[in-house]
């Protein structure tokens, strides 16, 4: 089986994949199946036959027109979660040949180019499986309320102009607002682990894209109003502290958001308010 990802090899290794792909090949999609939280997985491999340029989404469809094994035994379509199909919801994560990534932006070109090729699809770890592909991302998104992850603007109507912000600022938390919620740093981070009981969620580990989140609205002129609050949330049960440095977060990114930075810068400015607080008391 092959087991090519777009962080093994140079990208020029990746070109050839992709122009040696034969058009019309017959690939074989093993998908780890469960009909739903609680119960048992099972794997299922299927016959699919794709052109040059099919990704990992026209994949499922396929399949999920007619669901049929490579045993001839019909079984039901696979359920997958997808949304803009352009690596901008963050909805279709999950772990291809064993690694995390966005199955949108997964050419079959590169990860399955030769006939009788074969890939694997499985559901993220760190989030309850719905069913098959498909995860609850519901604690991901409590995290990030957790920290207040919004500029508190009360009311629509015009208020006038912003605040000004240097050049060198924006670009900085540009980069940083480019996540989406996608949760590949989360599936890959040894400190986040699956908390089924939102009860446990608000003293296990936030994880990287929250506190990243966290340092891009701090640095936000009209955002920077919540910073204490974000900041005494870092500070407590599952804050920044948590964190192991394994830095695996920043290598699966598929933004490429400069998320250890934010970590380290997080951590400092905890400290100092945590010094400020105590100084004040």
């Amino acid at each position: 089986m092959l087991n090519f990802s777009p962080s093994e090899g140079s990208a020029a290794a990746a070109a050839a994949r992709r122009a040696s792909a034969k058009p019309g090949r017959t690939i074989r999609v093993s998908v780890k199946r469960c009909e739903g939280p609680g119960q048992d997985s099972r794997w299922e491999t299927f016959s699919v036959k794709v052109d040059r340029g099919a990704n990992v989404i026209s994949v499922l469809q396929q399949i999920a027109a007619n669901p049929v094994t490579v045993e001839g035994k019909r079984t039901t379509p696979v359920v997958w979660d997808s949304g803009c199909l352009e690596e901008v919801c963050g909805a279709c994560t999950m772990v291809i040949n064993g690694k995390v990534r966005q199955s949108c932006s997964c050419l079959m070109d590169e990860y399955a180019p030769g006939e009788g090729d074969e890939i694997t699809l499985e559901p993220m770890t760190k989030f309850p499986v719905v069913r098959d592909l498909w995860v609850d991302r519901s604690r991901l998104f409590h995290n990030l309320a957790r920290v207040k992850a919004w500029v508190p603007i009360d009311g629509t109507y015009y208020l006038g102009a912003g605040p000004r912000e240097k050049p060198q600022q924006q670009e900085v938390r540009y980069k940083l607002s480019e996540c989406m919620s996608c949760g590949c740093c989360l599936e890959a981070c040894p400190q986040f682990n699956l908390e089924e009981n939102p009860a446990d969620w608000n003293t296990a580990f936030i994880g990287a894209h929250a506190i990243s989140q966290a340092r891009l609205f701090n640095e936000h002129e009209t955002g920077k109003a919540l910073r204490d609050e974000r900041l005494e949330v870092l500070m407590g049960p599952g804050g920044v502290s948590d964190c192991g440095n394994a830095q695996n977060c920043v290598k699966v990114c598929p933004k490429h958001i400069p998320l250890t930075e934010s970590i380290a810068s997080v951590g400092r400015a905890v400290t100092l308010h945590g010094l400020t607080r105590w100084f004040k008391a």
